[in-house]
């Protein structure tokens, strides 16, 4: 014989009501109910993914971002512009004339030499240093945040490499006050390829800042990376002495080196009657092909799939 559902749930109502004073009123219709467990609805799934954000959206908030957050470290750009500068003073000035990279008009005085070099060790300083923020995300949890929401990985990669890039040429075209000391003088095309040049240098070093940090949780591996692989691109890049008076083997790594054609496209700009080893238009191809590559190797990185937690 199947229980009466009906009689509980009343008693149980009366019970409930008693307890302030209150009797319920039964429901006459109560014993005709048939058992809870008998009635079943089936609802259609109507879930569906979250709608994306879009790439442009994302990818300027993050831009944003690292733009303000880097500003706000007054000591932090300070620094950036200030160790270049006394790089370029103190090795400029003890070189000075004992230093030979040619006969042409610039190139008496190291410190008018040096001066492309130094442009391109602000852009990277501040590109890679920029990108150790990767790191600091992670380990504050904000880069978890960003994963989990409906963001294209392709708008992660694009913010912060186009804040850091941003944020580099910036530092860049600064230095370029110091242009009228060292016989630099600049039309308006010559100063728009500059701006090209130094462009496509932060952005590719950006990049490859960017896909160093992404796999790192530890600031103290990325400064490792840095001394390790990153100091040495630099010093191949023609920035200190020129790639004519190299040896046989330096010669070939500075050849490979895409940080060199950055350097030489600067000095052809800024002094257009001093040799150069390639011409301007094989030095912004170079540096456009690698500024793609690195992008491509951030994004490919960024979209990888991996059991490590993001946070």
């Amino acid at each position: 014989m199947a229980p009466n559902f009906g009689s509980i749930r009343y008693k149980t109502r009366t019970t409930k009501w008693a307890r302030f004073g209150r009797t319920a009123t039964p429901n006459p219709n109560a014993a005709k109910l048939k058992p809870m467990s008998t009635y079943t609805a089936t609802f259609p799934a109507t879930a569906t993914a979250p709608a994306s954000a879009g790439v442009l959206l994302p990818a300027f908030t993050l831009w944003w971002r690292e733009v303000v957050r880097f500003y706000r470290q007054r000591a932090r750009v300070v620094g950036v512009i200030a160790s270049p500068l006394l790089f370029w003073i103190v090795i400029g000035s003890g070189f000075g004339t004992s230093f030979r990279s040619g006969q042409a008009a610039g190139q008496q005085h190291y410190l008018n030499y040096f001066y492309p070099g130094t442009l391109v060790m602000i852009v990277l300083f501040t590109a890679i240093f920029t990108m150790m923020s990767v790191i600091e995300d992670r380990n504050e949890g904000f880069l978890l945040s960003v994963l989990v929401a409906p963001v294209p990985r392709a708008a992660i990669v694009l913010g912060k490499v186009l804040g850091g890039t941003t944020l580099a040429t910036a530092q860049g075209l600064i230095f370029l006050v110091f242009a009228p000391l060292v016989g630099v003088h600049m039309t308006l095309a010559s100063f728009g390829l500059i701006v090209l040049t130094v462009f496509l240098v932060s952005f590719a070093l950006t990049a490859l800042g960017f896909a160093i940090a992404w796999p790192m949780d530890s600031t103290q591996a990325f400064h490792a990376i840095i001394n390790l692989f990153l100091i040495p691109l630099w010093l191949l890049s023609g920035a200190l002495f020129p790639l004519s008076g190299a040896s046989g083997w330096i010669r070939w790594l500075m050849y490979a080196n895409p940080l060199t054609y950055g350097v030489e496209a600067l000095r052809t700009l800024m002094y257009p009657e001093a040799p150069s080893a390639f011409s301007l238009t094989a030095s912004i191809l170079t540096l456009v092909l690698f500024a793609l590559f690195m992008f491509g190797l951030a994004f490919a990185l960024a979209n990888r799939r991996t059991t490590k937690p993001a946070a």
